[in-house]
């Protein structure tokens, strides 16, 4: 190391300096020998080997079983206020690179593909929208917060508020209580009103960052939709998980004869009802509060072949290794009823947003769910999210959604 340290020292044994080396930025509880007296949770600690090797400076977590999140392996960073305003201001340009015209809603900062460990930033429109699962960005976020802003400001988009989003469970892992609210700015008054108004690929939609899924909008299957708005034209839709609409309005905007949206929820098909509303295309739409599970099989019972293009975008059917076993069945079983239900030559889009079901996992299930429904899959594209949640090679956890589109032949 070239410059004098003033962090706490974490040992790491020889494994888990391996894995380190190898590129994960997360140092486990079980690969931790020591931390010397005096380091606090979420402060910064440096990591080095057993034979004091600087490994990286990263934040401290006594309450999970990720022990350290690695911010850097320089060791002449100092983590001054510039070091961070330089690192949101990479982030936001790396957005306006790959997004171009579309940052008006966009992810901002995509946790450790960022270098933000635990912290995601959404922007829809005016506001912004935040997640902290780590006890790291908790302490730092009023620090964070105002330089997000204050980065977004000098370069001319205007932000009305910060929305805190930390109604996740995965906060107890940390030792972080849940709950949401508006996060004061002094340069700015709390706004009156959590929803906001964003346009995507055209279409309009009524955002609420407070009681929303997730931030509020799941803006990583942004091209997905456009992707699928270019298939649809002059077919009649089926969106299943349709949540408040995203895939059935851009199937009706690009052309669809006709669009069923479903979803289980009744709140989200209303959602759903006025986002069709609001951009003229409810007279080719219908809307359906029903469970999938149900719902397919009693479509194949009924005969007939009432849709040529089908839709599947579940929400995660499994967030650990340990359910993705029953994951897979789930996935088989609605993957292999729309298949079932399509005409030959009809198509398809489906998808998975776990991490912990991978692409092999999930194309060979594809596969089996394709010969038990006897039809042929003609793949045209394999997708993934959107390139504002960048994957980072040396994280696999960044790389968690696939989207296909197949005609059945």
């Amino acid at each position: 190391m070239k410059t004098a340290r003033s962090y706490p020292r974490a040992v790491v044994t020889a494994k888990g300096a391996r894995w380190t080396d190898a590129g994960h930025p997360w140092i486990y509880e079980s690969d931790v020998a020591s931390v010397e007296d005096g380091a606090e949770n979420g402060a910064l600690v440096d990591a080095v080997d057993e034979k004091g090797k600087y490994l990286g400076t990263g934040f401290l977590s006594l309450h999970s079983k990720i022990r350290v999140r690695l911010v850097s392996r320089n060791a002449n960073d100092a983590f001054d206020e510039a070091f961070w305003r330089r690192r949101i201001r990479w982030a936001w340009d790396y957005r306006k690179a790959v997004m171009g015209d579309d940052v008006s809603c966009c992810r901002v900062i995509f946790g450790e593909a960022d270098g933000f460990p635990g912290l995601t930033v959404d922007r829809f429109s005016d506001l912004l929208v935040t997640q902290t699962l780590s006890v790291g960005i908790e302490r730092l976020k009023p620090v964070l917060f105002p330089l997000l802003v204050d980065v977004l400001r000098q370069d001319g988009v205007p932000v009305r508020g910060v929305f805190e989003r930390n109604d996740a469970a995965l906060r107890e892992r940390e030792g972080l209580a849940q709950g949401k609210g508006w996060f004061p700015l002094a340069s700015a008054q709390v706004p009156e009103s959590p929803l906001v108004e964003i346009c995507e690929n055209g279409i309009y939609y009524s955002v609420d960052v407070e009681n929303g899924q997730k931030t509020g909008f799941f803006l990583d299957q942004k091209y997905n939709r456009r992707a699928v708005a270019k298939l649809a034209r002059g077919r009649r839709v089926l969106d299943c998980f349709t949540h408040t609409g995203s895939f059935a309005l851009n199937a009706a905007f690009g052309g669809a004869e006709h669009v069923t949206a479903v979803d289980v929820s009744e709140s989200a098909v209303e959602m759903a009802r006025a986002n069709a509303r609001r951009n003229g295309l409810d007279g080719r739409m219908d809307f359906l509060c029903a469970d999938v599970f149900d719902l397919l099989p009693r479509l194949e019972a009924a005969g007939g072949k009432p849709y040529d293009f089908i839709i599947l975008d579940p929400p995660a059917f499994t967030k650990s290794r340990d359910t993705a076993a029953s994951a897979e069945r789930g996935y088989k079983e609605i993957n292999l009823r729309a298949m079932r239900l399509l005409p030959r030559g009809g198509y398809f889009a489906t998808a998975s947003c776990s991490h912990f079901m991978p692409a092999e996992r999930f194309e060979k299930m594809l596969r089996a769910a394709a010969r038990d429904a006897k039809v042929e899959l003609r793949q045209i594209e394999a997708r993934q999210q959107s390139p504002d949640h960048p994957i980072l090679w040396s994280v696999p956890e960044t790389d968690y959604l696939k989207f296909y589109l197949f005609q059945v032949v």
